[in-house]
């Protein structure tokens, strides 16, 4: 099973965790014949499967985050009856967040609520360093179906934690409109920073 070195993630909910930092360290190695910047990266063991399942769709690599996640999560399951999945900003072949999701789901016995739509199009926040432009990013942009959450103990579920601007907005919105019981806050990874 893939090693993980579950680090603390702080925000609005009741407890947070990430399974692992994403990456250990990241060196500028100059540019490429393309015009590209190229760093050498080295990722944590989850963070390395994460980047195998976000960007080579390698469903094996799925199956290793799940079983590292459920073995993680086991002994809290007392603390959620839901697994709610952030929804995802951009479209790709295999959604991360929503695969590993149902996956950690279907071996918990925990259902996974479809219940966050979002309202217009999300803008990817990797890029936006500047907290007012995020907040003002996400402020109505999702929606929750309150009789899928009202009252239950909601894991908020996302696959790379980085500010928690999103989760934050989310929380609020399941605890407000939602009116769920308790929100906790669970992803595989984050970054070494907040931005």
């Amino acid at each position: 099973m893939a090693k993980t070195n579950p680090q603390k993630i702080n925000g609005k909910w009741q407890s947070g965790i990430a399974l692992d930092v994403h990456t250990l360290s990241s060196t500028y190695m100059g540019v490429n014949e393309f015009g590209h910047e190229v760093y050498d990266t080295k990722r944590s063991e989850i963070g390395e499967l994460l980047y195998r399942l976000k960007y080579k769709g390698d469903m094996a690599a799925a199956q290793e985050i799940t079983d590292a996640a459920v073995a993680y999560l086991k002994p809290q399951l007392s603390k959620f009856d839901l697994i709610v999945p952030v929804p995802p900003s951009g479209t790709r072949a295999v959604q991360p967040v929503i695969t590993l999701a149902k996956g950690i789901g279907a071996k918990l016995g925990v259902p996974v609520a479809d219940c966050l739509t979002t309202t217009r199009a999300a803008t990817a926040l990797k890029g936006v360093l500047d907290p007012a432009k995020r907040k003002e990013l996400l402020d109505g942009l999702h929606a929750v179906d309150t009789a899928q959450t009202k009252g239950r103990k909601v894991l908020l579920f996302d696959d790379l934690f980085r500010s928690g601007a999103t989760m934050n907005a989310i929380t609020d919105l399941l605890t407000t409109k939602g009116k769920v019981a308790a929100v906790r806050a669970f992803t595989i990874t984050r970054t070494r920073s907040n931005q």
